[in-house]
């Protein structure tokens, strides 16, 4: 398995994107921020009718170069969770703090330059099919406005680094499954995020390519990024290793 810490490591990628100019947040900085903290979560509710809580009074913390686990079963609140941390749904109480900014006061375009800053990984790829690999991965740098020869280089760079770099100018319906999720995750990876967020990545995946792809994530955070995986499979946690977060009718239930 190639190893992306020793050339692709958070502060090479982090560095890459200030170079360019590039915004590496969004908002303002909460004061009451941990420094060591990227997901601070306190006292959080998601309500849809009177009485149906996604979510109820969760409190959590991810640490800052952290591989943690969002586990439950289905109906547990981890969709909702992510969702709420990309911004795409609002807690109806409580605090969500990623990386010191408090995502309740983003404005609309605070909102969008934030997400620039997350990797996202869905369980059923969400590639373009009208876009060769390349394109799909290349795209995230072009809204960016990341420089041509830099977006090149990364997006390179980061194809190499999943294996893919010989199937640059294929379309996501000439790869198979798990290659379709390796590039997912070179997409989520190569706009230098802190926090990478993926939801069931691997629960399209037979047993051996999840194991695979669960490798690349490690190989991820071992280069300093902070990741957060949403998965019901107990098995693949306990393979893994690393800390469970678990909820269950939208509470958390353990956290070990």
């Amino acid at each position: 398995m190639r190893s992306c810490a020793a050339s692709w490591n958070a502060r090479e990628r982090r560095g890459a994107i200030l170079a360019a100019g590039c915004p590496t947040g969004a908002g303002t900085l909460s004061s009451a921020a941990r420094p060591n903290t990227v997901i601070e979560i306190d006292g959080l509710s998601k309500r849809y009718a009177r009485e149906v809580f996604a979510l109820h009074d969760v409190t959590m913390r991810v640490g800052r170069g952290e591989f943690a686990f969002l586990t439950g079963p289905s109906g547990a609140g981890k969709t909702t969770l992510l969702r709420i941390l990309l911004r795409q749904e609002v807690p109806t109480a409580g605090r969500v703090l990623v990386d010191g900014r408090d995502l309740a006061a983003l404005g609309p375009a605070d909102v969008q330059r934030y997400r620039r800053t997350l990797g996202f990984v869905f369980q059923d790829f969400k590639l373009i099919p009208r876009k060769t690999v390349f394109e799909n991965v290349i795209f995230a740098l072009r809204i960016l406005g990341v420089p041509d020869v830099q977006q090149r280089r990364r997006t390179f760079q980061v194809l190499k680094w999943v294996g893919l770099q010989h199937r640059a100018n294929a379309f996501p319906l000439e790869l198979s499954g798990g290659e379709q999720q390796r590039v997912a995750i070179a997409r989520a990876l190569v706009n230098e995020p802190v926090l990478v967020l993926a939801d069931e990545p691997t629960g399209n995946l037979d047993p051996d390519l999840a194991l695979e792809i669960m490798n690349l994530f490690r190989e991820m955070n071992a280069g300093g990024t902070t990741v957060l995986v949403a998965t019901h499979d107990r098995e693949l946690i306990h393979h893994v290793g690393r800390r469970t977060i678990a909820l269950d009718h939208g509470s958390v239930t353990e956290s070990a």
